[in-house]
């Protein structure tokens, strides 16, 4: 049974810090590229980062900079360390693994960025 279950999301003040995690299970993380997704209230879901199973990493422009990919694949879990967070990042953050044309979702952790 495949699972990606999402971890580390919650309540932050602007330019405070918080990582995300992503523990996977139920397939062959190692094979997988891995990716951060997020959506706004009102908004599509959008690519935030992404991580190939080599290691190299990839940022959207509007989180390059502030917002850290990594994997782990002793552990089949993908980070994202997100600094200098503002209230425009509050959204629903989602991993997101995918090999060719498969793909799998967890069900995804609520970051807010509020004083």
């Amino acid at each position: 049974q495949v699972q990606l279950v999402e971890s580390g999301g919650g309540l932050v003040q602007p330019g405070g810090s918080l990582r995300l995690s992503c523990a996977a299970s139920g397939f062959i993380f190692s094979l997988y590229t891995m990716n951060w997704y997020r959506q706004a209230p009102g908004k599509q879901r959008e690519l935030v980062a992404s991580i190939t199973r080599g290691g190299s990493s990839d940022y959207t422009d509007s989180w390059k900079g502030r917002f850290t990919i990594s994997r782990d694949n002793a552990k089949n879990t993908v980070y994202l360390q997100m600094n200098s967070l503002k209230p425009e990042d509050t959204a629903v953050y989602y991993c997101n693994a995918r090999f060719n044309s498969i793909a799998f979702w967890g069900q995804g952790t609520q970051v807010t960025v509020s004083s």
